[in-house]
């Protein structure tokens, strides 16, 4: 394997093997909506358990990928992240445990199934959901990436937009203020 054309869909299905629910996110979902650029990681969330865990560590050649057991375990125990790196490319997979607040859940329920490529499909978190995050991680940062890549949502995906979803999250949130200017 020597790209993200080979290795993200075969780490997606590996989860898909193993029966473990997950849905992209993040830049790769981005630019599923949006405009395209250069990314080297993927965002992926799980709803894993420590068995699933385990098959998902034995499922990666250790002479081809970094997969830590312990890290997927402590991030199953604490609601947090681990990743699975392909060490010939660089190309990480970050993979989020799904969290217990009402917008993980909501989120998490409305994925959908996209093409990933011409060969294979994979779930996507929604477009509104996708903003919503980058919202919250530019509020966490305020990197403009965030920023450019729901501009880039809103001027592909813009006229399928449920755009009451989104205020009413974006509120919630507490990101609103964020997203108004960028709705006008």
């Amino acid at each position: 394997m020597t790209s993200e054309k080979e290795v993200f869909p075969h780490v997606l299905k590996t989860l898909q093997r193993l029966n473990i629910s997950y849905m992209i996110s993040g830049s790769v979902a981005s630019i599923a909506y949006g405009e395209p650029r250069l990314t080297i990681d993927m965002d992926v969330v799980v709803k894993i358990d420590n068995d699933q865990a385990k098959k998902l560590s034995e499922s990666f050649d250790l002479n081809e990928y970094y997969v830590s057991l312990s890290m997927m375990l402590e991030a199953i125990d604490n609601k947090g992240s681990f990743n699975i790196i392909h060490s010939p490319t660089a190309l990480k997979v970050d993979f989020y445990v799904l969290g217990d607040d009402d917008f993980s859940r909501e989120e998490f329920a409305r994925k959908q199934k996209r093409s990933f490529d011409k060969n294979f499909e994979a779930d996507f978190a929604t477009p509104e959901d996708v903003i919503l995050k980058k919202l919250e991680w530019y509020k966490m940062g305020e990197s403009q990436k965030h920023l450019e890549d729901i501009k880039g949502i809103l001027k592909i995906s813009g006229s399928k937009l449920d755009f009451g979803y989104l205020k009413k999250w974006a509120v919630k949130l507490e990101v609103w203020k964020i997203l108004n200017p960028l709705l006008t």
